[in-house]
């Protein structure tokens, strides 16, 4: 196993595409490209079942006596991930919401 730092650069990294590609979703929702948006939020499930995965074998090494050091790195790298699913979420609203607005015909004052 390499070492901690880098197994959490890797949550870091995971989380950060997921991110990314969420706020990609919301953007091409809002050009009304609703397969490419639902795509990038697959891109972004994606990315952060890798980073999910890499945090839950930190948890089942800990389960097993495999003490993991908690540093400021670490609560980072937790939190960033955490944001990230919740972005996640809130971009598949908002595809759902520019889709229905799309076969709509759009918003009427």
């Amino acid at each position: 196993m390499e070492n901690l730092e880098g197994i959490i650069f890797q949550i870091i990294l995971h989380g950060g595409n997921g991110k990314s590609c969420s706020m990609e979703a919301i953007a091409a929702a809002k050009q009304g490209d609703i397969v490419g948006a639902r795509e990038k939020l697959q891109e972004a499930s994606d990315a952060l079942n890798e980073a999910h995965h890499i945090q839950t074998s930190l948890i089942q090494g800990e389960v097993r006596g495999e003490k993991t050091e908690i540093s400021l790195l670490m609560v980072h790298a937790q939190d960033h991930l955490m944001n990230a699913i919740t972005m996640k979420d809130l971009a598949a609203e908002f595809v759902d919401l520019y889709e229905t607005i799309k076969h709509s015909g759009g918003v009427k004052a």
